[in-house]
């Protein structure tokens, strides 16, 4: 078992991670091995480059909690092979059974291990409006799967959750009081995070990012994630972060690479714009400053573009 100092979860900074970085944990399907954060909270760290063949899809973090009376996994996985490696991982920490799933939205890395949780019959948690999400989408983003993931992708099916909630999930095990929220628009439809009083840690799924660029997607209003942040994320006071990619931090690493990153964004396209700018230059907008993130060069431009497009109907 394997333990991350408090020193390491408070200070971690952007130099952990890296495209580069081969595999942390050849002898599993998962990119690395699962680390207790605190005591009882433990996640595996996904890659932060794209999802590839050679990291299995497992690009975002895998979280779980040994209760006392139970474990509560965080996210099932973008495929049945990682849910069955997580679970292999779990069984080498407790002998207490899975007795609960939370789908952080509906991507695929949060749903499409679904299939695998369904099978040992554990209930499986997510928002109505990620739930959603993955039934719209759900075919294609198990055919993008199967692309990178070939012969890795044998055995997933799309699996919905079993229930789905609107504003909060709550449930008490254990030492711990764990609390499944939706506390806005954010990154994507159906975003929760998963907040631990009593522990002062925060599951934070894609509301936060620090050590590679976030993705702002077509349905990403950048504005409503800064009335998110500020309304309902930033009074959490986390201690602990874990957040949906990359490793445990704390809260003025994430707020430096999400919310601060989202205000220059908007800050550089307003000055565009008064300018006169059109989309095209907007995508070239100067974002120096965050070059050092990871999926920089894939996201920067693309960023740019989509919140110059929502700005100019803002």
């Amino acid at each position: 078992m394997i333990r991350t100092t408090l020193v390491f979860v408070l200070f971690a900074g952007v130099a952990q991670a890296s495209e580069d970085i081969a595999d942390q944990y050849p002898q599993s399907p998962l990119y690395s091995k699962p680390v207790e954060v605190i005591p009882g909270v433990f996640s595996a760290i996904g890659a932060t480059a794209p999802p590839t063949y050679e990291n299995s899809g497992h690009n975002n973090n895998l979280s779980f909690i040994v209760t006392g009376e139970g474990v509560v996994v965080v996210n099932g996985g973008a495929a049945y092979v990682l849910a069955k490696a997580l679970h292999a991982e779990i069984r080498a920490v407790t002998d207490q059974p899975v007795t609960l799933v939370l789908n952080e939205n509906g991507q695929g890395h949060a749903m499409l291990g679904n299939g695998y949780w369904a099978e040992q019959g554990v209930p499986i948690i997510a928002h109505e409006d990620a739930a959603a999400e993955f039934e719209e989408y759900g075919p294609q983003i198990l055919d993008g799967m199967r692309r990178y993931n070939r012969d890795k992708a044998e055995g997933t099916v799309i699996t919905p959750p079993t229930q789905t909630f609107s504003d909060e999930y709550v449930v008490e095990m254990g030492d711990f009081r764990i609390e499944a929220r939706y506390l806005g628009p954010a990154h994507s439809p159906g975003d929760i995070s998963v907040w631990l009083p009593r522990q002062g840690l925060v599951i934070a799924g894609d509301m936060a990012f620090h050590e590679r660029m976030l993705p702002i997607f077509e349905d990403t209003i950048t504005a409503d994630w800064l009335e998110t942040w500020d309304a309902a994320f930033e009074p959490l006071n986390a201690t602990y972060v874990i957040p949906g990619h990359g490793h445990p931090t704390n809260m003025d690493q994430v707020r430096r690479y999400t919310r601060d990153y989202l205000v220059f964004l908007r800050a550089r396209i307003a000055e565009h714009m008064d300018a006169g700018g059109d989309l095209a230059d907007a995508y070239y907008v100067d974002q120096t400053p965050y070059a050092h993130l990871d999926t920089f060069e894939e996201l920067a431009t693309k960023n740019a573009g989509r919140v110059f497009e929502q700005m100019e109907f803002e």
